[in-house]
């Protein structure tokens, strides 16, 4: 076996930005052949602590050593590049309009005859990403693909530059089972040949499959580290935020009131078939399925988003005409999207511009001037009753975590007094504290008599959180259940059974 040596040492760092410190006396250590969780809440500065590591920051102090060498003030991305360091940031970085070996070769391009040499180029890449399974073609338009192949592709280009130091922030993200499990599969090689891996996630049912060790990290300090223990998990939930949490799916009970959605034979697309279904007062209605399903697709033609080629849905008992998102807020019926801050908000105007901006038409008087204080009323009494953590309205969405972003785009809807809410991907790349809350807001919605309904990759989420789950599978609804009827194998029958779905439902 081989022998392993640290390779990273970080001690006492500290990293400031305009009112925020950041990290505060952070130390770290990464091993070689050995899988380092990186654990902590939204905030928690493990981002952060990554990107200096990778060049991106520069600390503001602190010592820094990599192969037992000492790293200055100087370090930047083009340096740790060097020093074999690659991160797979949890934001896609692509260049969208370039080919997939464009983009794994960009800044490093291979050149022939002081030309771009395509052809070698397309070669390499194909030869990177057979080596790792991936089935994706090289000359392919990045922006083309779906956002999971984006992902391989984000991956297959750390590894083609052949790191010694690697860093996932969030890699599954994105991916289907299918690409986790083949992913788990190139973590486990590269450990094997020495590699040091640092991988931060906030889906802690992964860490079994490949974690030697965790480091937490809370309020940008660190917290401890220990051998990663499956049985000890309750235990490093508590050092991640502080504080016990009871309840993973804090599920509350209500009586079953009238149907305010019904959407009766909603077709649009392939991917949307003959989609009925009711939502009722006093319910939160989850959609499961496998990545492809049509699960997004279903929410996007309810909204409005996509046009559908027939089918009606009714509010409240009167059927409205659903052409575009408009309608569909004016109707009272309101999306919180899958991508919060490509769709939902506009990361760099003002929390307060983000929640106003949807609701001009109840803000402004009749010459078309917005009410300043009414403005600032609404906004307030959105960050208080959602309890958003931020220094004031007037800060960027942009700057804000995960779970506060999706409070924002909770917050603006909320506003209007909607009658339905539908939730994709919720929970997406926020950590556990933050679901909680967020599971907090959606049974708040439902004691409220709001309909809602949710879309989830996350099974035991949706389980948890739905009193009936809608199962699709290849554009259309495969199976019904009720939470007590629930279990996974169950979802997972209903959610491939291609040959055998339920015409009209």
């Amino acid at each position: 076996m081989m022998e392993k040596q640290q390779i990273v040492k970080m001690s006492c760092v500290n990293k400031s930005f305009p009112g925020v410190k950041a990290l505060d006396q952070v130390s770290f250590n990464l091993n070689s052949g050995e899988v380092l969780a990186l654990l902590g809440e939204n905030g928690a500065g493990k981002s952060t602590l990554m990107k200096i590591l990778s060049g991106v920051y520069t600390r503001d102090s602190g010592e820094m050593e990599i192969f037992g060498k000492s790293i200055g003030l100087d370090w930047d991305a083009n340096k740790a590049r060097e020093n074999g360091v690659a991160i797979i940031h949890q934001e896609l970085n692509m260049c969208s309009h370039m080919s997939v070996a464009e983009n794994i070769f960009l800044g490093r391009e291979l050149i022939k005859n002081r030309q771009l040499d395509d052809k070698a180029m397309n070669e390499e890449t194909r030869r990177v990403l057979s080596q790792f399974n991936m089935d994706i073609d090289p000359e392919m338009i990045v922006g083309d693909l779906p956002v999971s192949k984006q992902q391989m592709v984000e991956i297959a280009k750390a590894l083609s530059m052949n790191a010694k130091i690697l860093i996932m922030d969030e890699p599954t993200s994105a991916l289907t089972s299918k690409e986790i499990d083949e992913l788990f599969r190139i973590i486990r090689k590269l450990k094997s040949e020495g590699k040091g891996i640092v991988y931060i996630s906030h889906r802690l049912e992964e860490l079994k499959h490949i974690v030697d060790r965790v480091i937490i990290m809370r309020d940008g300090r660190y917290i401890t580290e220990m051998p990663f223990d499956e049985s000890k998990m309750d235990e490093i939930i508590t050092h991640m935020v502080g504080r016990e949490i009871k309840e993973k799916f804090p599920r509350v009970r209500c009586k079953k009131g009238k149907t305010i959605l019904e959407v009766k034979n909603l077709n649009a697309g392939r991917m949307v078939r003959n989609i009925s279904f009711e939502l009722c007062e006093g319910e939160i209605v989850g959609i499961a399925g496998l990545m492809g399903a049509g699960r997004t697709e279903t929410t996007r033609a309810i909204f409005g988003i996509d046009p559908k080629e027939s089918g009606e849905i009714f509010i409240d008992g009167k059927e409205v005409p659903i052409k575009a998102p408009i309608d569909a807020i004016k109707a009272g019926l309101v999306l919180a999207p899958e991508d919060r801050k490509k769709d939902g908000l506009c990361t760099r105007l003002s929390v307060m511009d983000n929640i106003a901006l949807p609701n001009l038409d109840i803000l402004c008087n009749r010459i078309g001037r917005v009410d300043r204080k009414a403005e600032r009323k609404m906004v307030e009494k959105e960050i208080a009753d959602l309890k958003i953590k931020l220094a004031g309205p007037e800060v960027d969405a942009g700057s804000l975590s995960g779970g506060n972003q999706q409070k924002i785009v909770l917050g603006k809807w909320l506003s209007r007094k909607s009658r339905v809410v539908i939730f994709d991907e919720p929970t997406r790349g926020i950590d556990v504290a933050a679901k909680v809350e967020i599971y907090n807001l959606m049974n708040k919605l439902k004691q409220e008599g709001i309909g809602v309904l949710f879309v989830s990759s996350e099974m035991p989420e949706i389980i948890g959180m739905s009193d009936r789950i809608l199962v699709m599978c290849d554009g259309r609804i495969t199976g019904k259940l009720s939470h007590e009827e629930a279990t996974q194998d169950k979802i997972l029958t209903m959610a491939t059974r291609f040959e055998n779905k339920l015409e009209g439902e």
